[in-house]
């Protein structure tokens, strides 16, 4: 596990290169300012300081040099302008000639990422030190970088280790370092109380069995804000199998418990002044005879009626039940993560998290939080013309709309039947994987939405 403490300290004046920044827009007066040596070099490098871009360049002796790297705008650094850099750069220990790195330590450190469990690595990468004259705010980036690398590091992790049991697990460590109260419901006892939850994960082996995970934290007197994060740590599809290749990556449909897990970790990592109710559904979709069929009539624990229209929609099932006791909480906050739907990822794509929201002025806030940290989601409506598409003739509801239609509004409407009507809710459907690398951002399992998600949060419960 990257020790991402490790590598952000306290700049005081210890020997370390320098990083000089640039932009573009100066390359010129900068170039014809160096000595033919130097000029020299930077041809060689075909650098000419666009973003991502640098060069090494040559002091008085072989071992005195420093960074010359492209920023879009110094003034304003972004998170991932120092990524490849971190890359790149041989080891050992570097400062900004400009001093505060600000945003941009979250690149730094994220891209020293890895995910080394299964693999004998016999050419370790060494470390890359970056120094800051910003002490106050390092403990604030390693805590962003560490909720990053918890998302990776659950997604990453192939669903034989990765169950509902070690979810449980991973969520009782987190809770350990805060000293938060974890409460697991399963067995008769989820049955009765949390249907849906219990017959999407009834069909798996009983080292996977279902349960929903809860963890509280905060003061009881404290505003009360809910985090729930779908839990399907497998999804054949159930009895509506999934092709193949629809099965791959399916390791990853945990990824809005990672999200919201990590959440959680940044809030009582930052103590923000809440009173925090995480749940996390927790169950493999698998396929065995007594798996929940197409056409059965599921009851919720808000005591509505569910025809399964397609057992591969399983995940607004789990969510559904744990929506609903999150909400008998009267929290005056609701935010919920999932890898719901493919829908959702042909609208945005895979970077952006599909956003839908209950209240404009909310779903306005988490937009602007998100563009401030270089963390955007894209809203989708919310559109209630579309609700007859999950219209049941024998039940209240199908969990599966017809025609194929808006499938990410669909679920999203879905879900909304079991949130109080007064309740602020945001829901992300996320994708919590990049496809492709990069800078910071290998590829494999990624944290999107979450870091806006907690700016929100900061600038809603700030502390005094």
């Amino acid at each position: 596990m990257t020790q991402y403490a490790d590598l952000l300290k306290p700049d005081n004046n210890q020997p370390a290169r320098s990083i000089h920044l640039l932009e573009s827009a100066d390359f010129d007066g900068w170039f014809l300012a160096q000595s033919d040596a130097v000029r020299g070099i930077v041809t060689a490098h075909k650098f000419h300081a666009k973003p991502m871009e640098y060069a090494i360049l040559p002091g008085g002796t072989g071992e005195d040099w420093t960074i010359v790297a492209g920023v879009a705008k110094k003034a304003a650094l972004t998170s991932w302008c120092l990524a490849k850099l971190a890359e790149s750069l041989p080891e050992g220990t570097y400062r900004l000639h400009e001093g505060i790195p600000g945003a941009a330590a979250l690149g730094w450190l994220t891209a020293q990422y890895r995910f080394d469990r299964y693999r004998k690595d016999e050419n370790p990468v060494g470390r890359r030190i970056l120094l800051s004259r910003d002490i106050a705010h390092i403990d604030d980036s390693v805590r962003l970088a560490q909720a990053v690398a918890l998302v990776r590091d659950l997604v990453n992790t192939p669903a034989a280790d990765l169950g509902p049991a070690e979810l449980e697990a991973a969520t009782r460590q987190v809770a350990d370092s805060f000293d938060a109260h974890v409460e697991v419901t399963r067995g008769d006892v989820l049955e009765q109380g949390y249907p849906m939850i219990h017959a999407v994960g009834k069909a798996a082996d009983k080292a996977f069995a279902p349960r929903l995970i809860e963890l509280t934290w905060g003061d009881p007197a404290a505003p009360r804000i809910a985090i729930v994060g779908k839990g399907i740590c497998f999804d054949s599809g159930g009895l509506d199998i999934k092709p193949s290749s629809g099965m791959r990556l399916m390791k990853k449909d945990m990824g809005g418990a990672a999200h919201a897990l990590a959440l959680a970790q940044l809030i009582m990592g930052a103590r923000l002044p809440v009173r925090l109710h995480l749940l996390i559904p927790a169950a493999e979709n698998a396929i065995a005879g007594n798996a929940f069929r197409p056409g059965d009539i599921l009851r919720s624990r808000r005591g509505l009626s569910v025809e399964i229209g397609n057992t591969d929609a399983e995940g607004r099932l789990v969510l559904g039940d744990a929506l609903t006791r999150a909400g008998e909480e009267k929290p005056e906050l609701l935010i919920d993560f999932a890898t719901l739907t493919g829908a959702a990822r042909v609208a945005v794509g895979p970077d952006l998290p599909a956003l839908f929201a209950n209240d404009d002025a909310l779903a306005a806030d988490m937009a602007a939080a998100g563009d401030a940290v270089d963390d955007p989601t894209w809203r989708l409506p919310l559109w209630d013309g579309y609700a007859d598409m999950l219209k049941s003739d024998i039940a209240d509801i199908n969990n599966a709309g017809e025609g194929g239609f808006a499938g990410a509004i669909t679920a999203a409407l879905f879900l909304k039947r079991f949130v109080p009507d007064d309740t602020p809710w945001l829901h992300l459907d996320t994708f919590a994987w990049r496809p492709a690398s990069k800078p910071g951002r290998p590829k494999g399992g990624e944290a999107l939405g979450l870091r806006a998600a907690f700016r929100l949060l900061q600038q809603r419960y700030p502390r005094h």
